[in-house]
């Protein structure tokens, strides 16, 4: 392995919003040291993710006990066999919290086809119809299943007023046109600084400043110059540059414009923390 240093993280005088991440993977010690290192570049409030029935009350956990965190509920297409009214009702309590900000991730993947397709499909559109009985918005999780993923939200969308975000967007550009055309958003991540990701910064230049969203999904893919290390949201600094070097803006600008477009689908309902503040990260003991 090469012994070069890397480039420091960039910081840049705005505030960032991490709109999705998965901490309940880490250890303790470990979201301790991730909410420091995340503070130190500007990252203000996070959002992690519930994936399965198993993990949604982890994640409640977390954002009850820190103050800048927040969490979804909802089962992830992989999950979409253990879907349940047992599982239905976990996710119905689970939506009446106040820091709960979206459904999801909810969606298709016909890649690993962890579940038949009529399976997924079952799963997805319960959760749609949630997020609408709820008024929340909901993230999408969608790969190799563009055409029936479109064709589910298509069915949906007069329901869901509160709209959504394709996140880890690296679909083709049919699909981003659908959802920014629904006025929805498409979520960025390090995919956009891969060397080969050039579908991924297509979607970036036709995505208008109003519909891009930051994300990490860590610890997954880690953005360079940091590949090889388990991703964090102290790296979105890099997405950010990358993605306001695509769009020919300042990084600034781009932040200016995320903050505003996470406010508006995320924290409508929540109070607003529009001034940067120090992560929280104390609290109450994990379980």
């Amino acid at each position: 392995m090469s012994n070069k240093k890397r480039r420091e993280i960039p910081r840049f005088n705005h505030p960032i919003i991490e709109t999705h991440c998965h901490l309940d993977y880490l250890e303790a010690h470990e979201l301790e040291q991730t909410l420091v290192d995340a503070s130190a570049v500007g990252v203000t409030r996070l959002i992690t993710i519930s994936v399965s029935s198993s993990n949604q009350k982890r994640v409640a956990d977390l954002a009850q006990a820190h103050e800048a965190i927040y969490c979804t509920q909802g089962i992830h297409p992989h999950e979409a066999s253990s879907y349940s009214s047992h599982v239905d009702d976990q996710i119905r309590r689970g939506c009446r919290a106040a820091k709960v900000v979206a459904i999801g991730e909810i969606g298709l993947d016909y890649y690993y086809m962890h579940a038949e397709k009529h399976v997924q499909h079952e799963c997805f559109e319960a959760q749609l119809r949630l997020a609408a009985e709820y008024e929340l918005p909901v993230v999408i999780h969608t790969r190799d299943a563009e055409e029936d993923t479109q064709n589910v939200l298509a069915a949906h969308l007069n329901e869901l007023s509160h709209g959504g975000v394709l996140h880890s967007f690296s679909s083709k550009l049919p699909l981003a046109e659908f959802a920014l055309d629904s006025g929805w958003y498409l979520g960025f991540n390090g995919m956009v600084t891969f060397k080969n990701a050039d579908q991924v910064r297509e979607a970036v230049r036709i995505t208008p400043l109003d519909r891009l969203l930051l994300e990490t999904d860590s610890p997954y893919l880690t953005p360079e110059p940091y590949r090889g290390r388990k991703n964090s949201p102290a790296y979105l600094p890099f997405i950010a540059e990358r993605i306001a070097e695509i769009k020919d803006v300042s990084v600034v600008e781009l932040l200016r414009h995320c903050q505003a477009n996470s406010e508006r689908l995320f924290f409508a309902k929540t109070q607003r923390l529009d001034s940067p503040r120090e992560l929280d990260v104390g609290g109450a003991s994990l379980p």
